[in-house]
């Protein structure tokens, strides 16, 4: 997927003239919180104020305020059975004509929280790791794809960061504090000196390792042998994913793997 930057690059390149919607308060339980925007053009959107019912009125005023060629208006809307909706909140909206220096603004934005994103580290380009990869690639979280084969990168989505290593295990202290680190490579002793590197850092948000409650057991014997402490194996995650649903497909492993990563990373 393409970075966010780009995307709304590209929106403004292909669209004239742009109404942006902002949620100016919310009240209550509303589907966004205030600061929430989109952006809507006579035929095109981008991003979300929450949808439904609110949006669809959201996207009509901003629409008739392009048509009229106005500069502002605003809506308060009750989110209550009169508009078909039970959050039982309120939310206010602002709407303005986007003019060249707020639409500058809003792309440098977006670049600062490209920036600042948490970064997750996967280890391995096999089945599971790239439909992670990908998986990641949809929430607001920088994903890197390690693997010391560089065909196996290869066959990888086009829109996921790769990286190549002969020594990927290197890679862990390059992370920024509070990256997660997610093992899963073609080789059992890999992993193993990876997941080491990775419990080193006491600032990681996340360690886990593809397997069964054997490898896990067997990590933990090879951790003590190598002079590590039993206690940094107390925040390993391993089996990944869990154990709430049984099939073992690649795409399910990595969604609910990407679940747990999100946890970490996003709350």
């Amino acid at each position: 997927m393409q970075s966010r930057v780009a995307r709304l690059s590209q929106f403004f390149n292909a669209n004239t003239p742009i109404a942006r919607v902002t949620v100016a308060e919310a009240l209550g339980s509303t589907p966004r919180e205030t600061g929430a925007w989109m952006l809507v053009s006579e035929n095109g959107m981008f991003g979300t104020i929450g949808g439904g019912q609110l949006e669809l009125m959201a996207i009509g005023e901003a629409r008739s305020l392009l048509a009229n060629d106005k500069q502002t208006a605003e809506m308060n809307i009750p989110l209550g059975p009169e508009i078909g909706q039970c959050c039982g909140g309120r939310v206010k909206l602002d709407i303005d004509l986007l003019d060249e220096r707020a639409a500058d603004d809003l792309v440098a934005e977006a670049r600062k929280e490209e920036a600042g994103l948490s970064q997750v580290y996967i280890f391995g380009a096999g089945h599971v790791g790239k439909a992670l990869a990908e998986a990641l690639s949809l929430l607001p979280i920088r994903a890197i794809l390690v693997e010391t084969r560089q065909g196996e990168l290869d066959s990888a989505s086009a829109d996921v960061e790769k990286r190549l290593s002969a020594m990927p295990e290197s890679l862990v202290a390059e992370a920024a504090p509070g990256s997660a680190f997610v093992v899963l490579t073609h080789d059992h002793a890999l992993d193993f000196l990876i997941v080491q590197q990775a419990l080193a850092r006491t600032d990681a948000a996340y360690v886990g390792m593809i397997g069964s409650k054997t490898k896990r057991a067997t990590y933990l014997s090879w951790h003590e042998k190598e002079g590590g402490a039993r206690a940094d194996c107390d925040r390993l995650v391993c089996p990944i994913g869990g154990n709430a649903v049984r099939d073992k497909r690649p795409q399910v492993i990595a969604a609910l793997v990407a679940a747990e990563v999100a946890t970490a990373l996003l709350s």
